[in-house]
């Protein structure tokens, strides 16, 4: 058994998973194993205790109005203080598009209707009428200095505007991203990396699914750890694709 470990905390995986966002969960776990790391997918939801030092990478999901509503209390009041001190602690986190609007400071609807959110990061979102419903491609500066391309897929009628202590996660190719208007996709505080990219984003995207390997096991064993290579021919496949017929 590998001495190098990693515990996946699925939050909600019973009422967060729209567009198969799960194939994320997957993907990280896929591609640490074949690197030889322990992996263990540890499923946190509604009642479930949060041990910190049990969980080395979170993912929140996406849900629809219905299931968010049902979990808010759970995520806010009970295990939001504890949430709250991990992004601090700079625990890793993937938040899928109402994964990512909940970990923020608010979120108000379209007919004026104000949701007080988890407050985590320093963002708010205003709903409107109108959906953004399409393929995208964004582009992201890895920590190497190298930008690559990645593809996704955005279904939401929210419009996200981040805080000075909050940075874009990406820049906008094709699509709306976070508002239509910014140029900028996602959310990046500390090492909470949020999108509202479904369909699910990591399979098709090596490249960030390593980020957030890497981010995490440096966070635990220090910043001389290094992710072991891989290959990822069938990933660049899938992505080669997307971005041929996205782009016509």
């Amino acid at each position: 058994m590998s001495e190098i470990k990693l515990t996946i905390g699925h939050f909600y995986p019973d009422l967060l998973n729209l567009y198969g966002d799960r194939g994320n969960v997957l993907a990280l776990y896929t591609r640490a194993v074949r690197r030889g790391i322990d992996v263990e997918i540890k499923e946190i939801s509604i009642g479930d205790e949060l041990n910190p030092s049990e969980v080395d990478i979170a993912f929140l999901g996406g849900g629809q109005d219905n299931e968010q509503n049902i979990l808010k209390d759970d995520l806010v009041h009970v295990k939001g203080p504890t949430i709250k001190s991990m992004i601090e602690d700079g625990k890793v986190f993937l938040c899928i598009c109402g994964g990512y609007q909940m970990l923020g400071k608010y979120y108000l609807e379209h007919n004026g209707n104000k949701l007080e959110c988890l407050g985590a990061i320093d963002i708010y979102t205003e709903g409107k009428k109108e959906r953004f419903i399409q393929d995208t491609i964004y582009e992201i500066e890895l920590p190497s200095g190298k930008t690559v391309k990645v593809a996704g897929f955005e279904n939401h009628s929210g419009r996200t505007h981040l805080g000075p202590s909050v940075q874009p996660f990406m820049k906008v190719i094709k699509g709306a991203g976070n508002n239509g208007e910014d140029g900028f996709e996602g959310a990046r505080y500390k090492n909470c990396f949020c999108t509202y990219s479904h369909g699910s984003f990591l399979p098709k995207n090596a490249a960030v699914t390593d980020l957030l390997l890497e981010t995490a096991l440096k966070n635990k064993y220090g910043e001389d750890y290094v992710l072991p290579e891989l290959s990822s021919e069938i990933e660049d496949l899938a992505l080669s694709k997307a971005l041929e017929y996205l782009n016509g």
